[in-house]
């Protein structure tokens, strides 16, 4: 294996510890909006300004300025972050972690596929065939049945994956991957605050300690601190394998949902995963051999 290939073991475990980091965080948000400790506003925006204040603060620690956290970033990609972190909690009320992180993470890469093609990019025969596979895993986990997932939270998470994806790609041009996120974050608070004012006098808002306490650590660590850990391995690795290697992070969630939170993981659900991540990384292998 040549130095244009060779992963370094620092990068292999960064890369390991983030994708833990975002598999853990399908579980702390199901299990914050499963049970009703905090209604969806409520975790998305406590989530926000949790993620703000400590990127923010790192992004001051390490030597940047409040100027440069108003400079970075933009308008769109906030409004895409926020976008993506609402649907997420809607849809997590009634999804698994395992079929939640299924169905994000297979929007975002179809969604970014899907933009490469838009763009003119002329897909392989070997992109197809993924795609084809990964749509057809996708509706057959849908389809009805007793195991099938909630419609309305599949939806909700697609459009959540979508918002992700186009937030993905707003960052491929940002100088300061650490600094645009701090930026955007703190630029989707006020978009946050109005949303869960609204809900709150509206008298449907509810929040319990622990309920809090998830929405918190979501903000700060499973997402906030993970973006920070992703985006250091990024700097060593292609976007193909990059784009493979979250393809762990719904098989990481399902496991853990089944160890931890008593969910079942049906014959649906396996042969699904299976279908949609393969398709996918089909299509990325062939995208990358292209």
């Amino acid at each position: 294996m040549t130095s244009h290939t060779a992963v370094s073991p620092r990068t292999l475990l960064l890369t390991a510890v983030s994708m833990a980091f975002f598999a853990t965080n399908s579980l702390v948000a199901r299990f914050a909006l499963r049970d009703g400790q905090i209604d969806a506003v409520s975790f998305t925006v406590i989530r926000i300004f949790a993620g703000a204040a400590i990127l923010s603060l790192l992004v001051l620690f390490r030597g940047g300025t409040v100027r440069e956290l108003r400079t970075n970033g933009s308008a769109a990609a906030s409004l895409a972050l926020f976008g993506y972190a609402i649907l997420f909690s809607f849809a997590y009320v009634s999804l698994s972690a395992g079929t939640g992180a299924l169905v994000l993470f297979a929007a975002v890469q179809i969604t970014m596929l899907g933009a490469g093609m838009a763009r003119g990019e002329r897909p392989r025969h070997s992109e197809w065939i993924g795609l084809s596979l990964a749509f057809a895993g996708l509706v057959y986990l849908v389809s009805p049945g007793l195991t099938a997932p909630s419609p309305i939270g599949t939806a909700l998470m697609s459009l959540a994956g979508a918002g992700w994806g186009l937030y993905s790609m707003a960052a491929r041009g940002f100088r300061s991957p650490i600094a645009a996120t701090a930026g955007n974050f703190v630029r989707a608070t006020p978009l946050a605050a109005a949303t869960t004012m609204a809900l709150w006098m509206s008298g449907r808002g509810h929040a319990s300690w622990q309920g809090t306490a998830l929405s918190a650590t979501s903000g700060a660590f499973t997402s906030g601190l993970g973006y920070i850990i992703w985006y250091t391995a990024l700097k060593d690795l292609r976007t193909s394998r990059a784009a493979i290697v979250q393809l762990t992070v719904p098989l990481l969630a399902a496991t853990a949902g089944v160890l931890f939170m008593g969910e079942k993981l049906s014959v649906r659900l396996v042969v699904a995963s299976a279908a949609i991540l393969g398709g996918v990384a089909w299509a990325l292998v062939g995208k990358s051999r292209a």
